[in-house]
Protein backbone atom coordinates (compact mmCIF):
# COMPACT_ATOMS: atom_id res chain seq x y z
CA UNK A 1 0.00 0.00 0.00
CA UNK A 2 1.41 3.87 -0.91
CA UNK A 3 2.68 5.06 2.82
CA UNK A 4 -0.80 7.53 3.70
CA UNK A 5 -3.09 4.49 2.93
CA UNK A 6 -0.91 2.51 5.02
CA UNK A 7 -1.31 4.95 7.88
CA UNK A 8 -5.02 5.26 6.95
CA UNK A 9 -5.51 1.55 6.97
CA UNK A 10 -3.24 1.17 10.38
CA UNK A 11 -5.69 3.00 11.79
CA UNK A 12 -8.98 1.91 10.66
CA UNK A 13 -8.12 -1.93 10.51
CA UNK A 14 -7.87 -1.47 14.21
CA UNK A 15 -10.79 0.05 14.80
CA UNK A 16 -12.57 -3.24 12.52
CA UNK A 17 -10.64 -5.91 14.29
CA UNK A 18 -11.47 -4.90 17.94
CA UNK A 19 -15.21 -4.82 17.14
CA UNK A 20 -15.21 -7.68 15.38
CA UNK A 21 -13.90 -9.55 17.81
CA UNK A 22 -16.48 -8.10 20.11
CA UNK A 23 -19.54 -8.52 18.31
CA UNK A 24 -18.28 -13.00 18.07
CA UNK A 25 -18.11 -12.85 21.48
CA UNK A 26 -20.96 -15.24 21.65
CA UNK A 27 -22.53 -16.03 24.86
CA UNK A 28 -22.97 -19.90 26.25
CA UNK A 29 -25.69 -20.41 23.94
CA UNK A 30 -22.67 -20.81 20.95
CA UNK A 31 -21.33 -24.21 21.09
CA UNK A 32 -17.62 -23.84 21.20
CA UNK A 33 -16.23 -25.17 18.00
CA UNK A 34 -19.16 -23.21 16.31
CA UNK A 35 -17.92 -20.06 17.38
CA UNK A 36 -14.33 -21.26 16.69
CA UNK A 37 -15.48 -21.61 13.15
CA UNK A 38 -17.20 -18.09 12.73
CA UNK A 39 -14.03 -16.78 14.49
CA UNK A 40 -11.55 -18.14 12.34
CA UNK A 41 -13.10 -17.50 9.33
CA UNK A 42 -13.87 -14.00 9.81
CA UNK A 43 -11.03 -12.97 12.31
CA UNK A 44 -7.88 -14.43 10.59
CA UNK A 45 -5.99 -12.26 8.18
CA UNK A 46 -7.51 -10.34 5.08
CA UNK A 47 -7.23 -6.87 3.47
CA UNK A 48 -11.01 -5.74 5.17
CA UNK A 49 -11.46 -4.13 1.98
CA UNK A 50 -15.19 -4.03 1.98
CA UNK A 51 -14.86 -2.53 5.48
CA UNK A 52 -12.79 0.09 4.32
CA UNK A 53 -15.32 1.42 1.97
CA UNK A 54 -17.75 1.57 4.11
CA UNK A 55 -15.65 3.66 6.65
CA UNK A 56 -13.95 5.88 4.15
CA UNK A 57 -17.15 6.69 2.39
CA UNK A 58 -19.03 8.17 5.58
CA UNK A 59 -15.60 10.19 5.92
CA UNK A 60 -15.86 11.29 2.50
CA UNK A 61 -19.70 12.51 3.29
CA UNK A 62 -18.67 14.14 6.41
CA UNK A 63 -19.54 11.55 9.19
CA UNK A 64 -16.87 9.89 11.36
CA UNK A 65 -15.11 6.53 11.18
CA UNK A 66 -16.99 5.53 14.47
CA UNK A 67 -21.10 5.61 13.35
CA UNK A 68 -19.62 3.56 10.66
CA UNK A 69 -18.26 1.03 12.27
CA UNK A 70 -21.53 -1.29 13.01
CA UNK A 71 -22.21 -1.17 8.90
CA UNK A 72 -18.31 -2.41 8.47
CA UNK A 73 -18.41 -4.72 10.47
CA UNK A 74 -22.01 -5.89 8.87
CA UNK A 75 -20.34 -5.99 5.37
CA UNK A 76 -17.71 -7.86 6.59
CA UNK A 77 -18.98 -10.63 7.96
CA UNK A 78 -21.50 -11.17 5.02
CA UNK A 79 -18.29 -11.28 2.76
CA UNK A 80 -17.12 -13.39 5.26
CA UNK A 81 -19.71 -15.68 5.02
CA UNK A 82 -19.84 -16.14 1.33
CA UNK A 83 -16.15 -16.81 1.45
CA UNK A 84 -17.06 -19.76 3.25
CA UNK A 85 -19.46 -21.15 0.71
CA UNK A 86 -17.73 -20.10 -1.88
CA UNK A 87 -14.84 -22.55 -1.11
CA UNK A 88 -17.11 -25.52 -0.21
CA UNK A 89 -16.33 -28.72 -2.25
CA UNK A 90 -19.96 -27.74 -3.91
CA UNK A 91 -18.88 -24.48 -5.29
CA UNK A 92 -15.51 -23.43 -5.64
CA UNK A 93 -13.76 -26.21 -4.06
CA UNK A 94 -11.22 -24.39 -2.82
CA UNK A 95 -8.86 -26.25 -0.25
CA UNK A 96 -6.93 -22.60 0.58
CA UNK A 97 -8.07 -19.29 1.61
CA UNK A 98 -5.72 -16.42 2.57
CA UNK A 99 -2.57 -18.96 2.86
CA UNK A 100 -4.11 -21.33 5.42
CA UNK A 101 -6.87 -24.04 5.21
CA UNK A 102 -10.48 -22.80 4.07
CA UNK A 103 -13.50 -23.14 6.76
CA UNK A 104 -14.88 -26.73 5.43
CA UNK A 105 -10.61 -27.54 5.38
CA UNK A 106 -10.33 -26.92 9.28
CA UNK A 107 -14.02 -27.75 10.44
CA UNK A 108 -15.69 -29.99 8.17
CA UNK A 109 -18.22 -28.90 5.55
CA UNK A 110 -21.61 -28.91 8.11
CA UNK A 111 -20.05 -26.83 10.59
CA UNK A 112 -18.59 -24.27 7.77
CA UNK A 113 -21.64 -24.10 6.46
CA UNK A 114 -23.46 -23.54 9.90
CA UNK A 115 -20.55 -20.90 10.73
CA UNK A 116 -21.61 -19.04 7.21
CA UNK A 117 -25.23 -19.21 8.32
CA UNK A 118 -24.43 -18.03 11.69
CA UNK A 119 -22.84 -14.53 10.23
CA UNK A 120 -25.13 -13.74 7.87
CA UNK A 121 -27.56 -13.26 10.79
CA UNK A 122 -25.33 -11.58 12.92
CA UNK A 123 -24.59 -9.03 10.35
CA UNK A 124 -28.01 -7.66 10.36
CA UNK A 125 -28.77 -8.15 14.19
CA UNK A 126 -25.80 -5.73 14.07
CA UNK A 127 -27.51 -3.16 11.56
CA UNK A 128 -30.83 -3.61 13.40
CA UNK A 129 -29.57 -2.73 16.82
CA UNK A 130 -26.22 -0.68 16.75
CA UNK A 131 -27.16 1.92 14.27
CA UNK A 132 -29.58 4.83 14.98
CA UNK A 133 -32.17 5.92 14.10
CA UNK A 134 -34.54 3.34 13.28
CA UNK A 135 -34.76 4.42 9.63
CA UNK A 136 -30.85 4.55 9.14
CA UNK A 137 -31.36 1.08 10.63
CA UNK A 138 -33.71 -0.03 7.99
CA UNK A 139 -32.47 1.67 5.00
CA UNK A 140 -28.51 0.01 6.12
CA UNK A 141 -30.64 -3.57 6.28
CA UNK A 142 -32.40 -2.96 3.04
CA UNK A 143 -29.06 -2.05 1.06
CA UNK A 144 -27.07 -4.81 2.63
CA UNK A 145 -29.78 -7.54 1.99
CA UNK A 146 -30.67 -6.44 -1.58
CA UNK A 147 -26.47 -6.31 -2.47
CA UNK A 148 -26.75 -10.18 -0.92
CA UNK A 149 -29.43 -11.45 -2.43
CA UNK A 150 -30.85 -13.48 -5.15
CA UNK A 151 -30.46 -10.79 -7.96
CA UNK A 152 -26.77 -9.98 -6.80
CA UNK A 153 -24.15 -11.75 -5.01
CA UNK A 154 -26.03 -15.08 -5.11
CA UNK A 155 -27.62 -14.74 -8.28
CA UNK A 156 -23.84 -13.55 -9.58
CA UNK A 157 -22.28 -16.76 -8.30
CA UNK A 158 -25.25 -18.83 -9.41
CA UNK A 159 -24.60 -17.26 -12.93
CA UNK A 160 -20.90 -17.84 -12.59
CA UNK A 161 -21.58 -21.80 -11.50
CA UNK A 162 -24.01 -22.13 -14.77
CA UNK A 163 -21.03 -20.04 -16.70
CA UNK A 164 -18.36 -22.59 -15.79
CA UNK A 165 -20.91 -26.09 -16.47
CA UNK A 166 -21.55 -24.76 -19.60
CA UNK A 167 -18.22 -23.27 -20.85
CA UNK A 168 -16.82 -24.40 -24.38
CA UNK A 169 -13.70 -24.46 -26.24
CA UNK A 170 -15.20 -22.07 -28.69
CA UNK A 171 -13.54 -18.40 -29.55
CA UNK A 172 -14.68 -15.85 -27.06
CA UNK A 173 -17.33 -13.83 -28.17
CA UNK A 174 -19.20 -10.22 -26.93
CA UNK A 175 -21.73 -12.47 -25.16
CA UNK A 176 -19.35 -14.06 -23.09
CA UNK A 177 -18.63 -10.27 -22.17
CA UNK A 178 -21.86 -9.16 -21.44
CA UNK A 179 -22.35 -11.73 -19.48
CA UNK A 180 -18.92 -11.63 -17.58
CA UNK A 181 -19.80 -8.20 -16.79
CA UNK A 182 -22.96 -9.05 -15.55
CA UNK A 183 -21.66 -11.69 -13.01
CA UNK A 184 -18.84 -10.01 -11.58
CA UNK A 185 -21.21 -6.57 -11.31
CA UNK A 186 -23.35 -8.57 -9.14
CA UNK A 187 -20.86 -11.18 -7.56
CA UNK A 188 -18.57 -8.51 -6.48
CA UNK A 189 -19.38 -4.90 -7.19
CA UNK A 190 -22.92 -5.50 -5.32
CA UNK A 191 -21.14 -5.55 -1.92
CA UNK A 192 -18.32 -3.12 -2.64
CA UNK A 193 -21.63 -0.33 -3.61
CA UNK A 194 -23.12 -1.72 -0.47
CA UNK A 195 -20.37 -1.07 1.53
CA UNK A 196 -19.52 2.20 -0.11
CA UNK A 197 -23.84 3.21 0.34
CA UNK A 198 -23.61 2.04 3.51
CA UNK A 199 -21.42 4.51 4.70
CA UNK A 200 -23.22 7.33 3.24
CA UNK A 201 -25.98 6.91 4.64
CA UNK A 202 -24.51 6.76 7.91
CA UNK A 203 -23.22 10.56 7.40
CA UNK A 204 -26.48 11.37 6.18
CA UNK A 205 -25.40 12.21 2.14
CA UNK A 206 -27.45 14.06 -0.19
CA UNK A 207 -28.53 11.81 -3.21
CA UNK A 208 -25.62 13.46 -5.69
CA UNK A 209 -23.19 11.77 -3.07
CA UNK A 210 -24.79 8.52 -2.76
CA UNK A 211 -24.58 9.15 -6.62
CA UNK A 212 -21.27 9.26 -6.57
CA UNK A 213 -20.14 6.66 -4.28
CA UNK A 214 -22.71 4.67 -6.23
CA UNK A 215 -20.97 5.07 -9.46
CA UNK A 216 -17.65 4.85 -7.64
CA UNK A 217 -18.40 1.77 -6.46
CA UNK A 218 -19.06 0.09 -9.69
CA UNK A 219 -15.63 0.92 -11.15
CA UNK A 220 -13.76 -0.20 -8.30
CA UNK A 221 -15.73 -3.35 -8.19
CA UNK A 222 -15.20 -4.49 -11.57
CA UNK A 223 -11.47 -3.32 -11.53
CA UNK A 224 -11.22 -5.41 -7.97
CA UNK A 225 -12.31 -8.57 -10.03
CA UNK A 226 -10.29 -8.23 -13.01
CA UNK A 227 -7.32 -7.87 -10.70
CA UNK A 228 -8.40 -11.16 -9.25
CA UNK A 229 -8.89 -12.93 -12.65
CA UNK A 230 -5.14 -11.50 -13.29
CA UNK A 231 -3.92 -12.93 -10.20
CA UNK A 232 -5.23 -16.07 -10.73
CA UNK A 233 -3.81 -16.13 -14.48
CA UNK A 234 -0.19 -14.80 -13.38
CA UNK A 235 0.16 -14.53 -9.67
CA UNK A 236 2.26 -16.72 -7.03
CA UNK A 237 0.45 -18.76 -4.95
CA UNK A 238 2.28 -18.15 -1.97
CA UNK A 239 1.28 -14.72 -2.02
CA UNK A 240 -1.94 -14.53 -3.36
CA UNK A 241 -2.72 -17.18 -0.32
CA UNK A 242 -4.57 -19.59 -2.41
CA UNK A 243 -3.96 -21.51 -4.86
CA UNK A 244 -3.73 -20.25 -9.00
CA UNK A 245 -4.14 -20.87 -12.18
CA UNK A 246 -7.84 -22.63 -11.41
CA UNK A 247 -10.11 -20.52 -13.58
CA UNK A 248 -8.24 -21.81 -16.54
CA UNK A 249 -7.91 -25.40 -15.49
CA UNK A 250 -11.92 -25.57 -14.77
CA UNK A 251 -12.81 -23.23 -17.74
CA UNK A 252 -14.35 -20.37 -16.09
CA UNK A 253 -15.31 -17.14 -17.86
CA UNK A 254 -12.33 -14.53 -16.61
CA UNK A 255 -11.55 -11.48 -18.01
CA UNK A 256 -8.40 -12.72 -19.39
CA UNK A 257 -9.64 -15.53 -21.16
CA UNK A 258 -12.08 -13.34 -22.94
CA UNK A 259 -10.21 -9.89 -23.87
CA UNK A 260 -6.90 -11.39 -22.78
CA UNK A 261 -3.92 -10.54 -20.34
CA UNK A 262 -3.14 -6.86 -21.77
CA UNK A 263 -6.69 -5.99 -22.25
CA UNK A 264 -7.30 -6.62 -18.98
CA UNK A 265 -4.80 -5.23 -17.45
CA UNK A 266 -5.73 -2.09 -19.58
CA UNK A 267 -9.38 -1.98 -18.07
CA UNK A 268 -8.74 -2.38 -14.75
CA UNK A 269 -6.36 0.77 -15.09
CA UNK A 270 -9.17 2.78 -17.31
CA UNK A 271 -11.98 1.61 -14.35
CA UNK A 272 -9.18 3.04 -11.73
CA UNK A 273 -8.92 6.28 -13.15
CA UNK A 274 -12.72 6.72 -13.82
CA UNK A 275 -13.04 5.63 -10.16
CA UNK A 276 -10.69 9.03 -8.97
CA UNK A 277 -12.49 11.43 -11.58
CA UNK A 278 -15.58 10.59 -10.16
CA UNK A 279 -14.70 11.13 -6.45
CA UNK A 280 -13.95 14.85 -7.13
CA UNK A 281 -17.10 15.73 -6.22
CA UNK A 282 -16.98 14.93 -2.89
CA UNK A 283 -13.95 16.79 -2.77
CA UNK A 284 -10.61 16.51 -0.92
CA UNK A 285 -12.32 14.08 1.85
CA UNK A 286 -12.58 11.23 -0.65
CA UNK A 287 -8.80 11.25 -0.64
CA UNK A 288 -9.07 7.84 1.08
CA UNK A 289 -11.23 6.24 -1.25
CA UNK A 290 -8.88 7.41 -4.05
CA UNK A 291 -5.95 5.67 -2.74
CA UNK A 292 -7.98 2.62 -1.79
CA UNK A 293 -8.70 2.44 -5.63
CA UNK A 294 -5.16 2.57 -6.58
CA UNK A 295 -4.22 -0.01 -4.30
CA UNK A 296 -6.77 -2.33 -5.87
CA UNK A 297 -4.53 -1.88 -9.30
CA UNK A 298 -1.36 -2.73 -7.43
CA UNK A 299 -2.35 -5.33 -5.14
CA UNK A 300 -0.53 -9.05 -5.10
CA UNK A 301 -3.57 -11.08 -3.21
Amino acid sequence: MPATLTEIASELLGLVDSALDRYTDFGPGCPDELREAIRYALLGPGKRFRPLLTLLACRACGGNYEQALPAACAVEMVHAYSLIHDDLPAMDNDDFRRGRPTCHKKFGEPLAILAGDALLARAFEILATELRPAALAQACCAVLAEAAGACALVGGQADDLAAESARSASEPSPTDLEQLESIHRRKTGALICASLKMGGLVAGADPESLKILERYGWCVGLAFQITDDLLDECGCASEVGKGVGKDRKYGKLTYPAVIGLEASRDLAAHLTEEACEVLEGLGPQAEGLKLLARFVLSRKK
